[in-house]
Order: structure tokens, then C-alpha cells, then sequence
């Protein structure tokens, strides 16, 4: 398995964006999206959906979906995914290996990039779990009408940096905001260290 995910197909900005993350700037102070980090799952020329990757709930998967919880671990708590329709369930699943090119997709997962892609939560967890090396359950999830993405990056709300297959998974949610910067080049590097105290910047 390879440790990075690529980009999308190509076809304009945001269809560029499937796959990668989405890494709130200091600047964006709304409750859904400070210092989230999002992963891009779909994008076209309608618009965009991802999901927040670093906001845990206290609820745990085996309360809401039990025959999934065995797949979730080492962090098997439901996430918010995001702000539109928090009452809709939807997971993403790491394959153990990237599918070969022409290679059939498993049943019940569609890829998104790479080894990650979105898990069908009505197929058969036994089934799958052959195949995967983890599941992680979000409630709701993040969505731009056409344009809007674009120009929120623009107006610098958002860094847009490649991902990592331990994005998905990770351990520390709660590290991964400045982790994922920390291991930027150049001056992002140094956004890891931001702190909303002012005078500690």
C-alpha cells in the first residue's frame, strides 16, 4: 500500500479536489469548520462533498451500527462529518491494498482515491472486512454548491495538501489539524503553531 493518496481525475479546480484535504486557515472562525480538516469525496462542475476528519463524538459506533463497530477501531466513536443532514449516516473504508488498474471494486466500497473510498453500510461488514483495514462512520458531511468551494479557497479560508492514508484512520483526531500542517514544507509549517491567543503568535 502506498501512503499518499492521489488527486482525481482532472477536468477543472474543484474535480482536481477528490481526494485531498481541505485544511481550515486560522482565518475561518465558523463552529462547523475551525480547524477542521476535510477530505474531498466527490467534486465536479456541481459542486463538492467531503468530510470533516477530526471531529469524534462521544457515541459510540456499536450503539448505532453494531455490525460495523468490530471494523472502526482503534477509535470506534461516530464523527460529525460534517454540517448537512447529520441524521444520514456515511463511512469511508481503507482497503488493505490499492485496487489494481482494471481491478473490480469490492462490493458494498466505491473508491475515491487510492485505497480509500465510501462503504455501502447496508453490505455485509463480514464481507468487507476481509478486504479492509478499517471503517470510520460520519454523521452528515460537508457540501459546496458550484462555485463556492472555489471561492472560499480563494478568499483563504482553506489550504488544499494531499493526504495520507493514516489521515483516515488516525488514532489522534484531536492532533491531526496541526499534524497535517506540521508536515507541510515552507510556511505552513509554521501555521501548525498558531494559537487563537494572539500574543503567543
Amino acid at each position: 500500500m502506498t501512503s499518499g493518496l492521489g488527486s482525481g481525475p482532472g477536468g477543472g479546480v474543484t474535480q482536481a479536489l477528490t481526494g485531498r484535504l481541505l485544511v481550515a486557515t486560522p482565518v475561518l472562525l465558523d463552529d462547523n469548520f475551525a480547524r477542521a480538516v476535510v477530505l474531498i469525496v466527490d467534486a465536479d462542475e456541481g459542486g463538492a462533498l467531503g468530510v470533516v476528519l477530526n471531529r469524534p463524538t462521544e457515541i459510540e459506533v456499536g450503539s448505532v451500527l453494531p455490525s460495523w463497530a468490530a471494523l472502526c477501531g482503534p477509535v470506534p466513536r461516530l464523527f460529525t462529518g460534517g454540517p448537512v443532514s447529520p441524521e444520514t449516516a456515511l463511512a469511508l473504508g481503507l482497503l488493505r491494498s490499492v485496487p489494481r488498474v482494471g481491478e473490480d471494486e469490492p462490493a458494498g466500497w466505491r473508491g475515491v482515491s487510492g485505497a480509500v473510498g465510501l462503504v455501502d453500510l447496508d453490505s455485509d461488514p463480514d464481507t468487507l472486512g476481509t478486504v479492509l483495514a478499517g471503517v470510520r462512520v460520519y454523521a452528515g458531511y460537508a457540501g459546496w454548491a458550484a462555485g463556492q468551494l472555489e471561492d472560499e479557497i480563494a478568499a483563504e479560508a482553506w489550504y488544499v495538501v494531499d493526504a495520507l492514508y493514516s489521515d483516515i484512520l488516525t488514532e489522534h483526531p484531536d492532533r491531526l489539524w496541526r499534524g497535517v500542517l506540521r508536515r507541510q514544507a515552507g510556511p505552513l509549517a509554521m501555521v501548525s503553531a498558531w494559537t487563537s491567543d494572539p500574543t503567543r503568535n
